[in-house]
């Protein structure tokens, strides 16, 4: 009988071995996402006032990002970072000692701001510059720092929404803003950038800034909300914060779409792209991008790439109807696996999932685009695995970080401080206490305040369980990035060979087994989600797998740390699996 071993020990053990073997191993493009909310990120205050304003919280600055905290991340196997936040957004924060406008407290979020409502796309957010008047060479540099340890550098692009009061002071000459030449007599223009409603905008009641508000905010014609509100009074759970942009559909008469001539929106959004393409960006993380219409992305990806061919772009869409439509016609590189595989995972973290669940996943995402999704167990908009409103424990979420990894070759996705186990407890100001970590208040997370350790960005402040954490994910992406059967091989499903009593003791509700392979190299791959059962049982591969991964000698050897196992392939495999684990063998 093959055993297992424990969830972190083996798999260093393996990891280690199988890459000592003579096995043809390269680290090919598969892309390992580090998104850092930019403003939170090197905050080593934690004072953590409620609506604590930025003198009393702090905010972290372009400049806390040093070669050290690059060289920690590149360490952890990171190939693009992701800066969140760097664009300028609305904020209660006042700059206006720089020329930068007041916003008016009754349209912004929280008194840092959402950074998906835009208010210069031209201009950098000045929370996150040391000296305010440079903050475009300040986020320059740190391009550079990033480039120079060898990672890539992402950003968002928002297109389908700015802020209420939205003004670029820092467009470049010749540039019109948006809004600039509407014509505000028509609610639907095709070369209008906005849509325009009858009479004024109204807050929505439950609007109460913890700030002084100096007169009503005045917004005549309204203009429709970023969420699809076509009427001027949207409610608080809207965006009310943010305005709709026009693409050349008429969502007010049939959704109606009229892109010839081409929108004047879309050159304006082009021109953006260019803009920051030229300052070293390597891709783009586009916010809501399936709110946009498809043929606009077809044309600006390619416009793009004809400048600047290897820039990636990445799309947040959750209609997995629409997954097709948008790699194959908007050009679209990868997409979130949100609606998917994330969903799947995070319901057997939370112990009441079905691990039959991911067969429908890949089914669904199979041949054509599946290697074209974004896999991730955090990002902003999600709670915090450690939260006690989603798992409670950072541990609990390994094997779902594992199989994320493992199951394709397309990227996979961190939020910075997953890997130390951040956990919200508290609310901290706009953003109430619902296990997420504040993307519109100024805030010090513990956890990676202590990682920073006065710039140093090192494990000396670590507890042994953060260190532990840390080093089980740096291992599963040195394995995801390092071996040929993950990084380029093909995949097999063994859950319809296993499941319903076919194998013995193999409990398909809470096991998982799949297979990758290339030319060079078999892996045999068995997770267990449930939290506290271990199961010993028979797993059966198919002559059909073996017929596909060209293994035509009767017996096979399975590799298991530095034992060998010889077995007749038309058995099945005796295996013991511990609880919230997982196993990988070499299939010879």
């Amino acid at each position: 009988m093959i055993r297992a071993y424990s969830i972190i020990g083996l798999f260093f053990v393996l990891s280690q071995s199988l890459s000592a073997q003579n096995m043809p191993i390269k680290r090919t493009d598969k892309l390992v996402v580090y998104q850092i909310f930019t403003r939170l990120f090197g905050n080593e205050n934690v004072t953590n006032q409620f609506n604590g304003d930025l003198v009393t919280n702090g905010v972290g600055k372009f400049n806390d990002i040093n070669s050290k905290a690059l060289k920690s991340l590149k360490s952890l196997g990171i190939s693009h970072v992701w800066y969140t936040g760097v664009i300028e957004h609305a904020t209660m924060t006042d700059y206006s000692q720089y020329g930068i406008k007041k916003d008016h407290p009754l349209v912004v979020k929280g008194i840092a701001g959402s950074p998906y409502a835009i208010k210069d796309y031209y201009d950098i957010d000045p929370d996150l510059a040391v000296d305010v008047p440079n903050r475009m060479q300040e986020f320059e540099e740190l391009i550079k720092r990033t480039h120079a340890e060898g990672m890539k550098v992402v950003i968002d692009f928002i297109p389908n929404h700015v802020a209420r009061e939205y003004h670029s002071d820092k467009k470049p000459d010749g540039v019109e803003d948006f809004g600039e030449t509407d014509n505000k007599d028509k609610t639907f223009d095709t070369n209008n950038n906005f849509y325009y409603l009858k009479g004024d905008f109204v807050v929505p009641l439950e609007v109460n800034p913890p700030v002084k508000i100096e007169g009503p905010y005045i917004e005549n014609p309204a203009k429709a909300t970023g969420n699809d509100v076509f009427n001027n009074t949207p409610s608080i759970n809207d965006w009310f914060e943010t305005i709709k942009l026009n693409y050349g559909v008429d969502y007010l008469n049939g959704k109606s779409k009229q892109f010839y001539p081409i929108p004047d929106t879309w050159y304006k959004m082009k021109d953006i792209l260019l803009f920051w393409s030229a300052k070293g960006v390597d891709a783009f993380r586009c916010d809501m991008a399936e709110m946009v219409p498809a043929e606009f992305w077809a044309w600006v990806t390619s416009e793009i790439k004809k400048e600047y061919p290897e820039v990636i772009f990445i799309a947040e869409i959750y209609n997995p109807q629409s997954y097709h439509e948008y790699i194959f016609k908007g050009g679209f590189d990868y997409l979130y696996d949100k609606v998917g595989l994330y969903d799947a995972l995070r319901r057997l973290i939370e112990g009441h999932g079905n691990a039959n669940d991911i067969t429908g996943v890949w089914q669904n995402e199979s041949g054509e685009f599946a290697n074209h999704m974004l896999r991730f167990l955090e990002n902003h908009d999600e709670q915090r695995i450690a939260s006690e409103q989603f798992a409670g424990d950072a541990f609990k979420a390994l094997p779902a970080m594992a199989l994320s990894a493992f199951l394709h070759d397309g990227p996979i996705m961190l939020y910075y401080g997953q890997e130390l186990g951040v956990k919200p407890y508290k609310a901290e100001g706009f953003q109430s206490n619902d296990g997420r970590t504040s993307i519109f208040d100024y805030w010090g997370v513990e956890e990676v305040a202590a990682w920073n350790n006065g710039g140093k960005w090192n494990t000396a402040k670590l507890t042994s369980e953060q260190k532990a954490l840390r080093r089980a994910y740096q291992e599963i992406i040195k394995f995801a990035t390092t071996n040929q059967a993950i990084t380029e091989g093909k995949f097999f499903d063994l859950q319809y060979a296993n499941k319903g009593g076919i194998s013995l003791n193999y409990n398909d509700n809470k096991l998982y087994s799949f297979l990758r392979y290339s030319k060079n190299q078999k892996l045999l791959l068995v997770f267990n989600f449930d939290q506290t059962i271990s199961y010993q049982f028979e797993l059966h591969i198919p002559e059909l797998a073996y017929g596909m991964m060209n293994v035509t000698k009767d017996y096979i050897t399975l590799s298991s740390k530095n034992e060998k196992y010889k077995i007749l392939k038309s058995e099945p495999i005796e295996l013991k699996i511990k609880p919230n684990s997982w196993l990988v063998f070499e299939i010879k």
